[in-house]
């Protein structure tokens, strides 16, 4: 691993929508209503952008946004540390930087078991081609902080219409490459094939959207339950802290510039700036996304937390945004998006699928909490209140499949493995689905493994290796 990346870990160490029954089954927790329609969903071939639509989209793009100079009040983020409720605690949780092993996912130095300094190595070849060893920041609108684990990209101010009122919004991903270029986006092919779960909207003369429909309630209090000690998850109680309305999703297709489709998920609605000007930390999530750990209106930025996570071994920061659950929308301090129950799943990889996977242990290892270097799970999550290191599927620069829209597949270890000591951190997804082949580990409850029936809007930031 070179300077650059190893010089950032250097630097390191220096209102309730649903209660959850016990004896509900995870398929009932988890079920959603997938129309037959969706199945049959039909997708344009899509065109090359002609050079005044390019354009219409180009008056989108920000300045690269960069984080405030004074130093962040991230109260939010060290809650799991010092209080034993941190299960309910509002905002986004805490950050990437864990206290030990099972909560930080950062690579140790490259000059670790040298004879040479960390100064003797050169710049990541990810410099020369960004599908090398890393680090590589992936969304390029803003700036990552890597001693808090944060992102700061633009904030948009976009309408509804018909009321005028304020939507208040961020832009991850897009669907068109020419697009993702000029703008610094993710570019996500699959997005194309999720047109069925995406609002619809208009560019306006200054490249902000004005939404046709969608909203989001963020006045809501977060509250988990977790179950028993050891059986943490599934929580016996749990409610979101934000909920869309039927319309909501964090998709939109822009019918005025040739029907590209952004992933843009709200922030906050229908307040003014002054309302949620909350720069430099101390945010009132009753009117902010709870992953925000800054906003500032003037400035036109938000800071986002940013969340552990592999894909093929490598350890990688992204967002979490929506679920089409309430319980997942609860666990991820996210928003409650109905609309993304119209995603078709249970198909990944195949022709005009809109998702990749994402793979998400239910009782991998959690004594010790974050001092165990194996710590992994939902179990742990809701035990200690550090993110479950989950496994997510191909990225930017990894392959070619990417999309923001994960598919979640919860695993299970069964208790023979368990009792063998084989149970353990997966970081990779055939690695995942080997031992699946091999009986060590199930769907929850001992279920067929597959598909848990939800998704989740998380755009990838930064691969760290």
């Amino acid at each position: 691993m070179k300077a650059t990346h190893r010089q950032d870990r250097t630097a390191l160490g220096s209102s309730r929508v649903r209660a959850i029954s016990p004896i509900l089954t995870l398929a009932a927790i988890f079920s959603l209503a997938v129309s037959s329609g969706t199945l049959q969903a039909q997708v344009p071939v899509k065109q090359p952008l002609s050079l005044e639509i390019l354009a219409m989209h180009a008056r989108a793009k920000r300045p690269v946004a960069t984080a405030a100079a004074t130093s962040l009040e991230l109260a939010a983020t060290t809650t799991a540390l010092s209080s034993g409720s941190f299960n309910s605690e509002q905002g986004p949780g805490p950050g990437p930087i864990g206290p030990g092993p099972g909560c930080n996912l950062f690579p140790a130095p490259a000059s670790t078991g040298t004879t040479v300094p960390l100064s003797y190595f050169g710049p990541p070849p990810s410099d020369t081609n960004r599908s090398l060893v890393g680090p590589v920041q992936l969304l390029d609108t803003g700036v990552v902080d890597v001693a808090h684990g944060t992102i700061t990209i633009p904030l948009y101010l976009g309408h509804l219409k018909g009321s005028g009122k304020n939507v208040w919004y961020v832009l991850t991903d897009v669907d068109d490459p020419n697009v993702a270029a000029e703008l610094g986006l993710n570019f996500s092919a699959k997005l194309t094939f999720a047109s069925h779960s995406a609002r619809t909207g208009n560019l306006d003369v200054n490249g902000n959207i004005v939404f046709d429909a969608g909203t989001v309630n963020f006045k809501p209090e977060r509250k988990i339950i977790p179950g028993p000690a050891g059986h943490e998850f599934p929580p016996t109680f749990a409610t979101p802290g934000a909920i869309g309305d039927a319309n909501y999703g964090p998709l939109v297709r822009i019918v005025n510039a040739a029907n590209v489709i952004y992933n843009a998920p709200m922030v906050a609605f229908d307040v003014d700036a002054n309302q949620i000007s909350f720069p430099n930390g101390n945010v009132d999530y009753t009117k902010v996304h709870d992953q925000v750990v800054a906003i500032d209106p003037v400035n036109m930025t938000v800071t986002l937390n940013l969340i552990n996570g592999f894909s093929f071994g490598r350890p990688v920061w992204y967002l979490s945004m929506d679920t089409s659950s309430t319980l997942g929308a609860a666990i991820e301090h996210n928003t409650f998006a109905p609309l993304m129950q119209k995603i078709l799943l249970g198909h990944d990889d195949s022709f005009a699928s809109p998702v990749e996977r994402i793979f998400i242990s239910t009782n991998g290892p959690e004594s010790g909490g974050c001092n165990n270097p194996l710590r992994q799970g939902l179990s742990a999550d809701l035990a200690d209140g550090f993110r479950p290191n989950n496994v997510v599927g191909g990225i930017p620069t990894l392959a070619l499949d990417y999309s923001p829209y994960w598919d979640a597949q919860l695993f299970e270890w069964t208790q023979d493995a368990i009792d063998q000591g084989f149970r353990g951190q997966l970081r990779e997804e055939f690695q995942i689905l080997t031992f699946v082949q091999d009986g060590l580990i199930t769907g929850p409850g001992g279920k067929t493994f597959g598909s848990s029936g939800f998704s989740i809007n998380c755009p990838i930031v930064q691969r760290l290796d």
